[in-house]
């Protein structure tokens, strides 16, 4: 970016279907390239046949260009667009450090936490390339939905308010309505912990329990988000907003969701690690899971949904098992002040 904040060209990182919608939106407003660590989805959207891998049979715009060589990416980039999934997020900000302009901010699409330090990926984006703004674009974004041009909002927080307005302007259309939010913190917990919530629900509606009782699991798991949130430095208002309470609902309801689709399968009987090895893409909630209960933890604040999430996916037990253990906790004030 310029010293006026202008962005002449920006380079999306990460080939998903997420990444491509993001870089197909930003395509014909600013010189766009996509890189992909797969040369044949880099070689399919270069030659205008879009991205058959991950978004087959959807069109993109001819203005987009993509490489697999990471040097032809980001040199002369000065915004990056991270949609690369949290496992390997560290790996590929390494791979660019001596290419990337100084000053050029960081915004990730990821949604998780890195397993081995329990960073948020602006964190990690900090740690590995120090100096410069790095923030987070979330909130109810499925992305077939979004590239097909139907209605939907968003919401970006980033260290420097000015690259969050930067990447605000060029998304901003009359079919997706951009926000900011200062609260870098609670956007980034909003957008991973929402995966966790939605691996629940799936399970739940796997093992057919009713509308009843996943709108009751919902609502009590935003409770635990929010009370997490705040305890890890978030605005309560940020998870009622995009970032919490939207992102939940979508991932929650959409057969879209990966996380929720991996959790139906599982609450039907299916095992996590064949549900998970069929997959092209990355259901983060299952990793984040585990990070949010040992984050619980270090804060003093009971997660039982992300428990039992977990318990069935790192521990073995069953999702009738966590189920019944839900239901049994002893019930108290639906609201504390404490």
């Amino acid at each position: 970016m310029s010293s006026g904040g202008a962005v002449s060209r920006v380079a999306v990182i990460g080939a998903g279907s997420w990444g491509t919608t993001v870089a197909a939106l930003l395509a014909p407003v600013v010189p766009t390239v996509l890189w992909s660590r797969r040369a044949d989805v880099a070689t399919d959207v270069a030659a205008g046949r879009g991205n058959r891998r991950y978004l087959d049979g959807y069109t993109l715009p001819s203005q987009l260009e993509a490489t697999d060589d990471m040097g032809l990416a980001v040199r002369g980039a000065d915004l990056l667009v991270m949609g690369v999934p949290t496992h390997g997020f560290r790996q590929v900000l390494e791979s660019m450090v001596d290419v990337v302009g100084p000053k050029a901010p960081i915004i990730s699409l990821a949604k998780g936490f890195e397993r081995s330090t329990g960073l948020r990926m602006s964190q990690v984006a900090a740690d590995v390339l120090p100096g410069r703004p790095v923030g987070a674009l979330t909130g109810p974004n499925l992305a077939r939905e979004i590239l097909e041009g139907r209605s939907a909002a968003t919401v970006i927080a980033a260290t420097d308010p000015s690259a969050a307005s930067a990447l605000q302007g060029l998304l901003a259309s009359d079919r997706l309505r951009v926000y900011t939010n200062d609260d870098l913190v609670g956007c980034e917990l909003g957008g991973a912990l929402k995966n966790v919530i939605a691996l629940a629900a799936g399970m739940a509606e796997g093992l057919d329990t009713g509308d009843n009782a996943r709108a009751a699991l919902i609502t009590r798991a935003l409770a635990e988000m929010t009370r997490l949130g705040v305890a890890l430095g978030g605005d309560p208002m940020t998870f009622v907003g995009l970032a919490g309470m939207g992102d939940v609902m979508a991932t929650c309801m959409s057969p879209q969701s990966r996380n929720r689709w991996v959790g139906e399968q599982v609450g039907r009987g299916a095992s996590p690690d064949s549900v998970l090895a069929d997959m092209d893409q990355v259901a983060e909630g299952v990793r984040t899971a585990a990070v949010a209960c040992e984050m619980a933890d270090t804060v003093g604040v009971e997660v039982p949904v992300a428990e039992a999430v977990r318990s069935v996916f790192d521990e073995g037990r069953s999702p009738t098992e966590v189920w019944s253990m839900l239901m049994s906790r002893r019930s108290g004030p639906e609201v504390s002040t404490t």
